[in-house]
Protein backbone atom coordinates (compact mmCIF):
# COMPACT_ATOMS: atom_id res chain seq x y z
CA UNK A 1 0.00 0.00 0.00
CA UNK A 2 1.60 3.33 -0.71
CA UNK A 3 2.34 6.21 1.25
CA UNK A 4 -0.96 8.89 1.90
CA UNK A 5 0.28 11.99 0.37
CA UNK A 6 0.59 15.36 1.97
CA UNK A 7 -2.14 17.71 1.68
CA UNK A 8 -1.08 20.21 -0.89
CA UNK A 9 0.54 23.86 0.82
CA UNK A 10 -2.04 26.24 1.37
CA UNK A 11 -1.83 30.16 0.80
CA UNK A 12 -3.11 31.14 4.13
CA UNK A 13 -1.65 28.10 5.62
CA UNK A 14 -0.09 29.32 9.03
CA UNK A 15 2.72 27.40 8.44
CA UNK A 16 3.59 28.80 5.59
CA UNK A 17 2.72 32.35 7.15
CA UNK A 18 6.67 33.30 7.88
CA UNK A 19 8.17 32.86 4.63
CA UNK A 20 5.41 33.73 1.84
CA UNK A 21 7.67 32.89 -1.19
CA UNK A 22 8.42 29.45 0.56
CA UNK A 23 7.42 27.38 -2.53
CA UNK A 24 9.41 29.16 -5.03
CA UNK A 25 12.87 28.41 -4.37
CA UNK A 26 15.50 30.57 -1.09
CA UNK A 27 17.45 31.93 -4.42
CA UNK A 28 17.17 33.90 -7.45
CA UNK A 29 17.36 32.47 -10.20
CA UNK A 30 21.20 32.35 -11.71
CA UNK A 31 19.95 34.21 -14.98
CA UNK A 32 20.95 37.75 -12.97
CA UNK A 33 24.47 38.47 -12.78
CA UNK A 34 25.95 39.95 -8.92
CA UNK A 35 25.10 43.90 -8.97
CA UNK A 36 22.93 46.48 -8.58
CA UNK A 37 19.75 44.90 -10.36
CA UNK A 38 20.39 41.26 -8.28
CA UNK A 39 20.23 43.24 -5.20
CA UNK A 40 17.36 45.22 -5.89
CA UNK A 41 15.61 41.71 -6.21
CA UNK A 42 16.84 40.13 -3.41
CA UNK A 43 15.66 42.79 -1.66
CA UNK A 44 12.06 42.83 -2.93
CA UNK A 45 12.15 39.31 -2.94
CA UNK A 46 12.88 39.70 0.86
CA UNK A 47 10.67 42.48 1.48
CA UNK A 48 7.14 40.30 0.75
CA UNK A 49 4.33 40.40 3.78
CA UNK A 50 2.97 37.43 4.62
CA UNK A 51 -0.03 36.87 1.72
CA UNK A 52 -2.23 36.15 4.31
CA UNK A 53 -2.24 39.18 6.51
CA UNK A 54 -2.33 41.65 2.83
CA UNK A 55 -5.57 39.94 1.63
CA UNK A 56 -7.09 39.63 5.41
CA UNK A 57 -10.53 40.90 5.14
CA UNK A 58 -11.28 41.75 8.48
CA UNK A 59 -8.46 44.49 8.64
CA UNK A 60 -10.12 46.52 5.55
CA UNK A 61 -12.50 49.46 6.11
CA UNK A 62 -13.73 52.91 5.07
CA UNK A 63 -11.28 55.52 6.13
CA UNK A 64 -12.90 58.46 8.00
CA UNK A 65 -11.39 61.33 6.82
CA UNK A 66 -8.86 62.33 4.31
CA UNK A 67 -5.94 62.87 6.98
CA UNK A 68 -6.48 58.88 7.80
CA UNK A 69 -6.78 58.18 3.40
CA UNK A 70 -3.68 59.32 3.30
CA UNK A 71 -2.03 58.11 5.95
CA UNK A 72 -3.20 54.49 4.88
CA UNK A 73 -1.94 55.35 1.84
CA UNK A 74 1.70 56.31 2.41
CA UNK A 75 1.78 53.46 4.66
CA UNK A 76 -0.21 50.82 3.23
CA UNK A 77 1.92 51.74 -0.06
CA UNK A 78 5.48 51.56 2.19
CA UNK A 79 5.07 48.37 4.28
CA UNK A 80 2.99 46.24 1.26
CA UNK A 81 6.02 47.70 -1.72
CA UNK A 82 7.08 44.11 -2.65
CA UNK A 83 3.40 42.78 -2.66
CA UNK A 84 2.75 45.51 -4.93
CA UNK A 85 5.31 44.67 -7.15
CA UNK A 86 3.99 41.49 -7.09
CA UNK A 87 0.54 42.22 -7.81
CA UNK A 88 1.95 44.21 -10.65
CA UNK A 89 3.75 41.79 -12.49
CA UNK A 90 1.02 39.42 -11.88
CA UNK A 91 -1.19 41.67 -13.60
CA UNK A 92 1.35 42.06 -16.82
CA UNK A 93 1.34 38.28 -16.69
CA UNK A 94 -2.15 38.02 -16.63
CA UNK A 95 -2.27 40.58 -19.85
CA UNK A 96 0.43 38.57 -21.43
CA UNK A 97 -1.30 34.95 -21.45
CA UNK A 98 -4.87 36.87 -22.61
CA UNK A 99 -2.96 37.91 -25.58
CA UNK A 100 -1.66 35.83 -27.99
CA UNK A 101 -1.01 38.60 -30.69
CA UNK A 102 1.07 39.93 -27.75
CA UNK A 103 3.17 37.08 -26.76
CA UNK A 104 3.53 36.85 -30.70
CA UNK A 105 4.88 40.20 -30.49
CA UNK A 106 7.30 39.87 -28.32
CA UNK A 107 8.71 36.83 -29.70
CA UNK A 108 9.62 38.62 -32.95
CA UNK A 109 11.31 41.42 -30.79
CA UNK A 110 12.68 38.81 -28.54
CA UNK A 111 13.72 36.95 -31.40
CA UNK A 112 15.21 39.94 -33.17
CA UNK A 113 17.38 40.38 -30.52
CA UNK A 114 18.69 37.19 -30.07
CA UNK A 115 20.05 37.41 -34.05
CA UNK A 116 21.53 40.40 -32.98
CA UNK A 117 23.32 38.58 -30.19
CA UNK A 118 24.43 36.51 -32.54
CA UNK A 119 25.36 38.21 -35.07
CA UNK A 120 27.76 40.26 -32.97
CA UNK A 121 29.35 37.39 -31.40
CA UNK A 122 30.60 36.89 -34.76
CA UNK A 123 31.89 39.29 -36.73
CA UNK A 124 30.36 43.15 -36.60
CA UNK A 125 27.72 43.84 -38.84
CA UNK A 126 28.78 46.71 -41.69
CA UNK A 127 25.93 48.12 -43.46
CA UNK A 128 26.86 50.64 -46.67
CA UNK A 129 30.69 50.68 -45.73
CA UNK A 130 30.05 51.42 -42.29
CA UNK A 131 30.20 49.53 -39.08
CA UNK A 132 26.85 49.70 -37.05
CA UNK A 133 27.59 49.02 -33.38
CA UNK A 134 25.18 46.22 -31.15
CA UNK A 135 23.22 49.30 -29.82
CA UNK A 136 22.15 50.38 -33.03
CA UNK A 137 21.34 46.76 -34.32
CA UNK A 138 18.98 46.90 -31.28
CA UNK A 139 17.64 49.94 -32.11
CA UNK A 140 17.14 48.55 -35.70
CA UNK A 141 15.65 45.23 -33.87
CA UNK A 142 13.43 47.67 -31.99
CA UNK A 143 11.81 49.74 -34.90
CA UNK A 144 11.40 46.53 -37.08
CA UNK A 145 8.56 45.06 -33.92
CA UNK A 146 7.40 48.35 -33.28
CA UNK A 147 4.42 47.71 -36.37
CA UNK A 148 4.10 44.15 -34.80
CA UNK A 149 3.45 45.74 -30.88
CA UNK A 150 1.27 48.22 -32.76
CA UNK A 151 -0.56 45.73 -34.56
CA UNK A 152 -0.58 43.73 -31.13
CA UNK A 153 -2.45 46.64 -29.09
CA UNK A 154 0.47 47.11 -27.21
CA UNK A 155 -0.05 50.55 -26.50
CA UNK A 156 -3.77 49.53 -25.11
CA UNK A 157 -1.91 46.59 -23.20
CA UNK A 158 0.25 48.54 -21.14
CA UNK A 159 -2.30 51.68 -20.40
CA UNK A 160 -4.92 48.84 -19.08
CA UNK A 161 -1.83 47.00 -16.89
CA UNK A 162 -1.62 50.72 -15.41
CA UNK A 163 -4.71 51.50 -14.96
CA UNK A 164 -5.91 47.99 -13.07
CA UNK A 165 -2.59 48.09 -11.41
CA UNK A 166 -3.62 51.99 -9.80
CA UNK A 167 -7.17 50.36 -9.08
CA UNK A 168 -6.08 47.22 -7.38
CA UNK A 169 -3.37 48.67 -5.78
CA UNK A 170 -5.01 51.97 -5.28
CA UNK A 171 -7.89 50.61 -3.33
CA UNK A 172 -6.03 47.95 -1.38
CA UNK A 173 -3.83 50.48 0.27
CA UNK A 174 -6.81 53.18 0.95
CA UNK A 175 -9.02 50.07 2.61
CA UNK A 176 -6.73 48.66 4.61
CA UNK A 177 -6.59 49.80 8.26
CA UNK A 178 -3.36 50.64 9.41
CA UNK A 179 -1.72 47.79 12.19
CA UNK A 180 -2.52 48.64 15.69
CA UNK A 181 1.12 48.70 17.50
CA UNK A 182 1.79 46.77 20.00
CA UNK A 183 3.05 49.32 22.08
CA UNK A 184 0.72 51.88 23.64
CA UNK A 185 1.05 55.01 21.93
CA UNK A 186 0.10 58.66 22.54
CA UNK A 187 -2.93 58.60 19.90
CA UNK A 188 -4.40 61.95 18.50
CA UNK A 189 -7.87 61.56 17.50
CA UNK A 190 -9.61 63.76 15.06
CA UNK A 191 -11.73 66.82 15.95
Amino acid sequence: MAAAKPPPEHLFNPTTESDPLAGLGTKLPAVLPPGPARQWLEARRAGVRPWGSFLDQRRFGVPRNFGELCQRLSHNAEHFQSNYLCVFLGLILYCLVTSPLLLVALGVFFGACYVVRLRAQQAPLVLLGRELPPAHQYGLAGGVSLPVFWLAGAGAAVFWVLGATLVVIGSHAALRQLDTPDTPELQMEPV
